[in-house]
């Protein structure tokens, strides 16, 4: 007899949580071993309890469900994350599959796709909802392609999430304009911003937009700031 998946769901909705563990209490293959409702219990269970999978949503009250994905993906790489949540924008979707998320699923549909992504991702693939795959794709080519254009030394010793924060702030994006862009805390952007400019070793926001401007990130000319 296979091994049944271990899930642990993180939700802010109580009742939520229970239709998801009723309806996956009607699967053998999987089990539900804990539940979470915010990012910080999400990510001790994560720890605690190590399971298969997690289901995770984005909007929780603490922290983005996606900020916890890269948490749990980093201390469990072998622990496979699907979002499911009411969110159908793009931007939501790559950026859940770039910081770790193996599966998406849109809220609406959990009833029909969910399990059929469970088992899909179980499987070591990746699994997102109705007709969105082709834009999902298409978005992180170009994005990648974009990056790989750029040698500039001082560039490259920024991580991938500097690197997006930069840009963003050399654009004229406040910092909470950004952390809702990226779905990260305030905090995280502060914290970002200085580790940039100590990096590049700028001082001010418009030398790095000169920066920006000189590698071809932006167009200084359109500058919001």
């Amino acid at each position: 007899m296979r091994k049944r998946k271990t899930v642990l769901i993180v939700d802010d909705h109580p009742l939520f949580r229970e239709g998801l563990k009723s309806l996956l209490a009607r699967h053998s293959s999987f089990e539900v071993i804990g539940e979470a409702g915010n990012g910080n219990d999400g990510l001790k269970k994560a720890k605690k309890l190590m399971p298969d999978l997690v289901v995770m949503d984005i909007s929780l009250p603490d922290q983005s469900g996606i900020e916890v994905t890269s948490k749990i993906r980093s201390l469990l790489p072998e622990t496979r994350v699907i979002v499911l949540s009411m969110h159908t924008k793009i931007d939501y979707i790559t950026e859940a599959f770039r910081q770790g998320a193996t599966g998406y699923v849109v809220k609406e549909s959990a009833t029909e796709k969910l399990m059929e992504c469970l088992e899909i991702v179980s499987k070591g693939e990746y699994f997102v909802d109705s007709s969105l795959s082709h834009r999902v794709v298409k978005s992180l080519l170009e994005s990648d392609e974009k990056e790989r254009k750029i040698t500039d030394d001082g560039y490259n010793t920024l991580t991938p999430r500097e690197q997006q924060v930069m840009r963003l702030l050399a654009e004229g994006h406040s910092t909470k304009q950004i952390a809702e862009n990226l779905f990260i805390s305030p905090k995280t952007v502060e914290n970002h911003r200085s580790n940039i400019m100590s990096k590049l070793e700028v001082h001010t926001i418009m030398e790095l937009v000169r920066y920006a401007a000189r590698l071809g990130l932006i167009d200084v000319d359109l500058w919001k700031g």
